[in-house]
């Protein structure tokens, strides 16, 4: 019996391409692995979301180890985020098992789900330029415990939404983040963002794992790419068009979302 799982590199390879992108840009990962595994390689979405839950959270703890060492992340901002997401990522995850992974119904689902996600997707990422562009122009007015309170709340729907399609701990998180702490920089909203994904992604790939949607050789595969991609894309992040960057990743997400909805 073969105790390795086989490799397939041109998931190497597209997982190595979509590093790259992750690290030039801190966006993309799970809205453009997800649907790619999806529509070009066939996997079924549930695979497809469990097994890039376990990838997220694999690579996702390198970032988080780079932004502690930096002092880059706002644990109070992470501490709230969790206390919505851990619960409704656990609920999330019992749902699924009960409907039955491998169901039709729930293939469809989360392929729909999961459509309307990277559309949002795209408008976050759009709107985050503006905001990254023109920090100062947005005021919050919100008491601290109100701003507590839909920071919990984000946590929450964030828990079901990445439970359900793997995206949403990405652009839709900082640009959500970006309004509701509009006077912290955005390094820091990034790196508590980042560190939240880690537990949120790893507690429901977990929970994938358990009910069965974990297909360990592709995600051996996706990792032997991704993790150098990540490392060269994050040494270049400096002079990458990140703006320009951004908007062609919008484009492509509007594209695919469009395609999974219909």
């Amino acid at each position: 019996m073969n105790v390795f799982p086989d490799i397939n590199y041109l998931y190497s390879i597209s997982g190595f391409v979509i590093g790259a992108l992750v690290g030039c840009t801190g966006i993309g990962g799970g809205s453009l692995m997800t649907p790619l595994l999806v529509l070009v390689f066939g996997i079924t979405p549930t695979t497809a979301v469990g097994t890039d839950l376990l990838y997220a959270a694999i690579t996702k703890s390198g970032g988080t180890l780079v932004h502690a060492s930096h002092k880059t992340i706002d644990w109070r901002i992470t501490r709230r985020l969790a206390m919505g997401s851990v619960p409704t990522t656990i609920a999330t995850i019992i749902t699924l098992g009960y409907i039955g992974r491998a169901s039709a119904a729930t293939n469809g689902m989360i392929t729909t789900i999961l459509g309307f996600s990277l559309l949002l997707t795209a408008c976050a990422l759009v709107t985050r330029t503006l905001f990254l562009r023109q920090p100062g122009r947005f005021n919050s007015k919100l008491s601290d415990g109100t701003t507590r309170i839909l920071t919990v709340l984000l946590g929450a729907v964030m828990g079901v939404l990445v439970s359900i399609t793997s995206v949403g701990a990405g652009a839709i998180g900082v640009t959500a983040l970006l309004m509701l702490y509009p006077r912290l920089p955005a390094v820091r909203i990034v790196g508590a963002d980042i560190a939240h994904a880690v537990p949120l992604t790893l507690i429901a790939g977990l929970g994938h794992w358990a009910i069965g949607s974990i297909d360990w050789s592709l995600l051996i595969s996706l990792l032997i790419g991704s993790l150098p991609g990540i490392a060269i894309g994050s040494h270049f992040a400096a002079r990458a068009p990140e703006r320009l960057l951004s908007l062609l990743l919008a484009a492509t997400l509007i594209l695919v979302g469009t395609r999974l909805v219909i």
